[in-house]
């Protein structure tokens, strides 16, 4: 009788252990159980995306407002173009800010901050942001320094 409860006791330590590592990978890949609220879309253009990815986050002073839903190619311009979804609650980005690529500490993933701006009028579904300052290529930039350009 002991050893059987001592087989279920495993079992069940054994589950919450999987359970556990499920939702940690749930946690570091970006992905949710939750179904997505609604949200909005706006675009962005930038000489150079970095490496951006789907699902990366989209934030204004710090907090998440969003998430990166495509990073392509636009075969006009050849500038990288962004769908960004941006949460419904977050309905009053004024039309002149600005989408900046940044990168969380030295070696970190990348998203993209929003400097807000001053204008009255505000940014809605399928609009795109007039300013953005493209990914910092610390690369490019030694090289640069480097070969004194």
């Amino acid at each position: 009788m002991t050893q059987r409860t001592t087989e279920i006791l495993v079992g069940l330590f054994m589950v919450a252990g999987f359970a556990a590592l499920l939702m940690l990978a749930l946690k570091v890949s970006g992905l949710s159980l939750e179904p997505a609220g609604n949200t909005y879309t706006l675009y962005a253009n930038f000489n150079d995306a970095g490496s951006l990815a789907p699902r990366g986050k989209v934030s204004m002073a710090g907090v998440t407002v969003g998430r990166i839903r495509d990073v392509s190619l636009n075969q006009e311009t050849f500038q990288a173009r962004v769908a960004i979804e941006i949460d419904a609650e977050v309905d009053s980005i004024p039309k002149d800010s600005m989408a900046v690529i940044r990168t969380s500490g030295l070696l970190g993933e990348q998203y993209i901050d929003i400097s807000v701006g001053g204008s009255m009028e505000s940014l809605s579904d399928g609009d795109r942001f007039y300013e953005t300052q493209s990914a910092m290529n610390l690369e490019r930039m030694i090289s640069n320094f480097a070969s004194g350009r």
